[in-house]
C-alpha cells in the first residue's frame, strides 16, 4: 500500500499540526535532534512553522549546515524563518557576516527581532563597535534590544558606558538592573552597586544573589552573610553564593556549618566544599562529600582530582582520573592540567601518555596552558625528545612554553640547548619573565657555563620589568657553589639586596657538601636552623662533609644533636613505574617490596659484576663509622640501587629504565650505575631532587659535574 504524498500549507492551525511542531521543538531542545528530524519526516502535512522548528533546533545544536541545507530547501518562509536564519548564524563567530547578509536580504520588512538576533552576536563575539553600530541603525529598540547591548559593554568592562545606556532605557526590567549591579560588583565598585539595590523597584532571588556574590567576591563576607541572613526568599544558588564567599575568603569551617544547613545539595555547592576541605588539606572531608554525590558532573571529578593532586594523594589522584574515563565522563581543562601535574611529580610516563590521548580525543591539543603543562610532563618524565616535538609542533607559544623547554635542557644537563632556546625565545620577541632567568641560570649552573650565568645575571638590570629576587641570587650561589667559588658565593650572599632565604644557604650548603668546605658549611647550617628549626636536613648534610673528611666524632655529635631536637629528616626512596603500578623502594626496609627476593638476587648478581669492572664503594658516603665491608653492604641497599634492579628486571631491553629519587642521588649510587649502565648495555635515565641524570654506555649526561 502506497503512502499518500506529504503536503505543505504555509500556515495551518490543525490541532494535530501544532502538537507535531511542539513535539519538534521539545525534541530539539532535548538534544534529539534524531528524534526532532523523525517526527518531521512522519508528518503528512507540514507548515513554515514546522521547518522553522527544526531550523531552530539545527542551530540550538550546533548543526549549522543541516540547518542551512533545510533553509534552502523550505517551499515557503516566513520573517520567523529568516529571524531563525539570522540567530543561528550568529553563533559561529565565521558566519556572523552571513548573518549580516541574510538581514539585507530579508524580503518583507525585518522586525526588531531580527536585528537583536544580529546584535546579540556581535555581543557573543565580542564585537562591539559593530554592535553598537548596529544598534543605532535600528528602526525600532526593544528593552531586549537595550539589555544585549548592556550586557556588551559590561562584558567589555565599560561600566559607565553601560550606566549611561541603563539610564536611557524606556523599560527597565528586574534583568536590566540585575545586570548593571552585576557589572558594579565585577569591577568592584561595591559602593555604587548597593546604591543601585537599594533603589530597584523590584528585586528577585536573581538580584539578592547577584549582591550576596558582589560583597563575597570582593572580600566583604560579613555583609554578604548579614544580606543572605534577610533575603526573602533563597534558592541552591544563593546558598552556593554565600558557600563560595566563605570558601575564597579562606573560612572553610563556616563554610562547611553553612553546608551542613543547606536544605539540598546542588552538584556546585557540594565542589565548592570539596574545594575547601582541599585547601585546608582535609582530603577525607573532600573524598567523603565527593562518596555521597548521587549526581557528578566534570567539575566534580576536577574538584577531587585537584584535591588529592594538592595534596600529595599523586596515586589516588591517577585513579580517579581513570575512573572518570571510565565511566565517560569527559575530561575538562582543569582536571587535565592537574593529572599532568600529577603525572609530572611522579614522572608516571605511561599515564602521562593516556592523558596525552584523552587531551587529543577532546581537543585539548590547542590549548597552550594545557600543552604547556603537557610538555613540562614529558620533560619531568625524562621523555625530553616527545617534549621537544610537542613545543616545535606548537603555535603561538607563549612564555610559559618557553620557560618549560629551557627548565627542561637545563633539568637534563644540556645547558647549551638550554641558552639556545633561551635565545631563539628572545629573537622571536618575546619577553623573558622572572621565571625565564631562573631556567637559564640553572642552565649554567647545572653545566659549570660560569662566564655565561654572570652575564646573564648582569642583564637582568637592563631590564626594567625584571630585578633579580631571592630565587635569581639562590641560581648564582649554586652556580658559583658547583664551581668550587664558595668563598664568592658567600660573598654574594652577605652582599646581596635581598634577605638571603633557606634556599640560598642551602645551595651554599650544598657546595660545601660537594667541595668538603666544613668551615662554610657550618656558617651556613647555623643560618638554617634559624630559617628551618625543625629541617634535619642541613645538619645531615654537615654530617656527611665531616664523615667524607674522616671527622667521625663530629659527625656523631651531629647525629646526636638531630636526635636530642628531634629534627625531621625526609627518608630517601625511589621509585619506579611499571605494568601501570609506581614500585616504592626505600634502603630502610630491603624486604618491603613483594619480590624482594628476585631483588635482592639481582643486587648480588650486581655487585660481582661491579667488583669484575674494577668498582670500589666510596665509603664517604655512609654516615657511620663501620668497616669497609660493612659499608660497601649499606651502599648497596640504597633506594635508587634496589630500583634500577627491579627496572633491570622488568623492563624489557631497548627501552629505557627510568627511576625517580626524592633526594639528591647519592655519589657512590652515581658511580655504580654509570658502571651498570655500561654493563648491561641499557639506558638508565634517574630524576632525583635536582635534576636528570641519563646513563649509558658508563658516562652521564652530567658528566660527573652535579
Amino acid at each position: 500500500m502506497r503512502l499518500p504524498p506529504v503536503r505543505f500549507l504555509p500556515s495551518s492551525t490543525a490541532p494535530a499540526v501544532v502538537a507535531a511542531n511542539a513535539r519538534i521543538a521539545r525534541l530539539a531542545r532535548a538534544g534529539n535532534m534524531e528524534g526532532a528530524r523523525a517526527a518531521f519526516e512522519a508528518m503528512p502535512l507540514r507548515t513554515t512553522a514546522s521547518y522553522n522548528a527544526l531550523l531552530a533546533g539545527y542551530f540550538r545544536n550546533r548543526l549549522p549546515d543541516a540547518a542551512h541545507g533545510l533553509f534552502c530547501r523550505m517551499p515557503s518562509r516566513d520573517l520567523a524563518s529568516y529571524n531563525a536564519l539570522i540567530s543561528g548564524l550568529s553563533l559561529r563567530r565565521q558566519t556572523l557576516q552571513d548573518a549580516a547578509a541574510t538581514l539585507a536580504s530579508i524580503p518583507f520588512p525585518p522586525s526588531v527581532v531580527s536585528f537583536t538576533s544580529l546584535l546579540r552576536g556581535y555581543v557573543l563575539h565580542g564585537l562591539l563597535a559593530d554592535a553598537i553600530r548596529l544598534f543605532h541603525q535600528m528602526p525600532e529598540r526593544n528593552h531586549i534590544s537595550y539589555t544585549v547591548l548592556l550586557g556588551g559593554f559590561l562584558d567589555a568592562g565599560r561600566v559607565d558606558e553601560a550606566r549611561k545606556l541603563f539610564d536611557e532605557m524606556p523599560d527597565r526590567d528586574v534583568v536590566a538592573w540585575t545586570a548593571m549591579l552585576s557589572g558594579y560588583c565585577q569591577v568592584g565598585r561595591i559602593p555604587e552597586a548597593r546604591a543601585l539595590f537599594d533603589e530597584m523597584p523590584k528585586r528577585n532571588v536573581v538580584s539578592w544573589t547577584a549582591m550576596i556574590s558582589g560583597y563575597a567576591q570582593n572580600g566583604q563576607v560579613n555583609l554578604a552573610r548579614k544580606l543572605f541572613e534577610v533575603m526573602p526568599e533563597r534558592n541552591e544558588v544563593s546558598w552556593t553564593a554565600m558557600l563560595v564567599g566563605y570558601i575564597q575568603a579562606g573560612h572553610v569551617e563556616e563554610a562547611e556549618k553553612l553546608f551542613n544547613a543547606m536544605p539540598v545539595h546542588p552538584v556546585a555547592a557540594c565542589n565548592a566544599m570539596m574545594v575547601g576541605f582541599g585547601q585546608r588539606g582535609m582530603v577525607d572531608g573532600a573524598k567523603a562529600v565527593f562518596e555521597e554525590m548521587r549526581e557528578k558532573d566534570d567539575g566534580t571529578w576536577s574538584a577531587m582530582i585537584k584535591v588529592y593532586g594538592q595534596n600529595e594523594f599523586l596515586m589516588e589522584a591517577l585513579s580517579t582520573f581513570r575512573e572518570m574515563l571510565w565511566r565517560g565522563v569527559r575530561p575538562n581543562y582543569p582536571s587535565v592540567i592537574s593529572i599532568l601535574t600529577v603525572c609530572a611529580a611522579l614522572a608516571v610516563l605511561d599515564y602521562g601518555r593516556e592523558v596525552h590521548a584523552a587531551m587529543l580525543r577532546c581537543s585539548f591539543d590547542m590549548d597552550v596552558f594545557v600543552v604547556s603543562a603537557l610538555i613540562t610532563m614529558y620533560i619531568k618524565c625524562g621523555n625530553l625528545d616527545k617534549a621537544k616535538r610537542v613545543f616545535h609542533t606548537f603555535e603561538p607559544k607563549d612564555v610559559v612554553m618557553w620557560n618549560s623547554m629551557i627548565t627542561g635542557y637545563a633539568q637534563h644537563g644540556l645547558g647549551e640547548e638550554a641558552l639556545g632556546i633561551f635565545h631563539d625565545m628572545k629573537l622571536a620577541g618575546m619577553a623573558p619573565d622572572g621565571i625565564t632567568y631562573i631556567g637559564a641560570l640553572t642552565a649554567c649552573s647545572y653545566t659549570g657555563k660560569v662566564k655565561e650565568g654572570r652575564e646573564i645575571f648582569n642583564s637582568m638590570a637592563m631590564n626594567s620589568a625584571i630585578r633579580p629576587g631571592a630565587e635569581h641570587y639562590s641560581c648564582m650561589v649554586d652556580l658559583l657553589g658547583r664551581a668550587g667559588l664558595v668563598e664568592e658565593a658567600l660573598d654574594l650572599i652577605k652582599n646581596m639586596p635581598v634577605e638571603p632565604d633557606a634556599v640560598i644557604w642551602g645551595a651554599l650548603m650544598g657546595a660545601c657538601r660537594m667541595h668538603r668546605n666544613a668551615e662554610i658549611a657550618e656558617v651556613a647550617a647555623k643560618q638554617l636552623l634559624e630559617l628551618e628549626p625543625g629541617n634535619a636536613g642541613p645538619y645531615v648534610l654537615l654530617s656527611h662533609i665531616y664523615t667524607s673528611t674522616g671527622r667521625w666524632e663530629d659527625a656523631s655529635e651531629i647525629r646526636k644533636f638531630i636526635s636530642s631536637r628531634n629534627l625531621n629528616k625526609s627518608p630517601g626512596c625511589s621509585w619506579i613505574e611499571y605494568d601501570k603500578r609506581v614500585h616504592l623502594f626505600t634502603s630502610v626496609d630491603v624486604l618491603a617490596h613483594p619480590e624482594h627476593a628476585i631483588i635482592l638476587k639481582m643486587l648480588e648478581k650486581l655487585d660481582g659484576l661491579l667488583m669484575e669492572s674494577g668498582y670500589s664503594a666510596d665509603g664517604s658516603f655512609v654516615l657511620h663509622d663501620i668497616d669497609e665491608e660493612q659499608k660497601a653492604h649499606s651502599l648497596r641497599y640504597h633506594s635508587e640501587r634496589q630500583a634500577v634492579a627491579y627496572g633491570l628486571l622488568k623492563i624489557p631491553e631497548g627501552m629505557p629504565i627510568r627511576v625517580m629519587k626524592n633526594l639528591r642521588v647519592c655519589g657512590d649510587c652515581h658511580s655504580a650505575i654509570k658502571l651498570i649502565a655500561k654493563i648491561t648495555a641499557r639506558e638508565i635515565i634517574l630524576r632525583d631532587a635536582n635534576r636528570f641524570h641519563h646513563f649509558k654506555d658508563g658516562v652521564c649526561s652530567c658528566r660527573d659535574y652535579w
